[in-house]
């Protein structure tokens, strides 16, 4: 079965015009390129008529990947493979340098809520700083258009990744805020997708191959999804319709209990649920949360001329405060004084604890880590 089986609705689409009016004839840089969603984003920006694609990454096999299967449909547009990391300010220069892009499409980030909740630093380290030596990059260059891919789980975070997520949206919030001219920044928020690597349903195909149990942290638990192919062609089109410090969040349907579609896998599978495979609970994760949300309070969004898209209110920002609070988030996390980023964390970050439906953890402590704050 493929992935739109999965769905309880019709998929997204749009009117492919405006993609290519954005896309065509223009120089973009992605990053992340390798991964589910910036792989995808190679493919449509191809497809679309751009004049060259820098793909930038750090995953050496996935990029390799993405190398050969674009190449091997000879595009007209002009490809480049960058192997690098966001971090790297120097890099950065180079290829920035090199690619000259018109947009960029920031993709790059670290995503693994269980993962990142034992290792904070480096998830303040890649969707932090690497998010803000990009945004100066972008500055820098002459970037037009700069667009940052986020997650619904930066919406009132139980864990470090939503948190981090969270104040990268504001790095680039709070740059957009704070200059006159420069590229016009953009965020486009989205919850799961379908298929994306170490995915649900990833997980769940290969337990349901072996045989089960399928697992499933709680019967209770929600997800929205979409699929890989549908996000990606509404970010394009959110990114056409952004003049700069926009917030766009796509209409992803109804949440789906994570239960029902472990068990709706299992019966496409030709098999019967809870008899030839069984479905196990077992328990949240650090950092989890039952529910996610796709919007603050106070970011009530509108629609748009997209029935896919949404724009959320605009809310005040202080660009001082976030250029300030985040460089010493960033200085802590680099020197691994963990008390010290969990506070600044805190600070720019400050309903990252106490959300319903979730149970928010400080960032857990391993033998020989510092004592955890509070």
């Amino acid at each position: 079965f493929s992935t739109d089986d999965l769905l309880s609705r019709r998929p997204v689409s749009g009117d492919v015009a405006i993609l290519r009016e954005l896309i065509a004839g223009k120089r973009v840089l992605v990053t992340g390129a390798a991964g589910s969603i910036g792989s995808e984003l190679c493919r449509q920006i191809v497809e679309s008529g751009a004049a060259y694609l820098a793909c930038l990454d750090k995953d050496e096999n996935g990029l390799f990947r993405i190398e050969r299967e674009l190449g091997d449909k000879r595009p007209d547009t002009e490809l480049e493979f960058l192997l690098g990391d966001v971090k790297n300010e120097q890099r950065l220069e180079v290829f920035f340098q090199q690619a000259r892009p018109d947009i960029v499409f920031h993709a790059a980030a670290y995503k693994h809520v269980p993962i990142l909740q034992f290792h904070p630093e480096e998830a303040v380290a890649n969707n932090v700083l690497g998010t803000t030596r990009l945004v100066d990059a972008a500055c820098r260059h002459g970037v037009q258009r700069f667009v940052m891919i986020s997650t619904d789980k930066a919406v009132n975070p139980t864990n470090v990744m939503g948190a981090t997520k969270q104040v990268a949206e504001k790095v680039v919030l709070g740059r957009s805020e704070s200059q006159d001219t420069g590229p016009m920044f953009t965020i486009i928020r989205f919850g799961n997708v379908l298929g994306s690597a170490g995915s649900v349903v990833e997980m769940f195909n290969k337990q349901i191959k072996n045989g089960g149990p399928v697992t499933v942290t709680h019967p209770d638990m929600e997800r929205f999804f979409m699929t890989i192919a549908e996000a990606v062609q509404l970010v394009l089109f959110a990114a056409a319709m952004g003049t700069g410090g926009d917030v766009f969040i796509l209409d992803m349907g109804d949440a789906v209990k994570i239960a029902d579609l472990a068990r709706q896998m299992i019966r496409l599978s030709g098999l019967t649920p809870d008899v030839d495979v069984e479905v196990e609970f077992i328990g949240l994760r650090p950092g989890e949360k039952l529910y996610e949300e796709l919007w603050a309070e106070g970011e009530e969004p509108h629609k748009t001329d997209n029935p896919g898209i949404m724009v959320a209110r605009r809310q005040a920002i202080d660009p001082t405060a976030v250029r300030d609070g985040s460089a010493r988030l960033i200085t802590a996390a680099l020197a691994g004084e963990r008390d010290e980023l969990w506070r600044e964390l805190l600070a720019l970050v400050p309903d990252v604890l106490g959300q319903t439906g979730g149970e928010a953890e400080k960032p857990p402590v391993r033998p020989g880590d510092p004592e955890r704050v509070g």
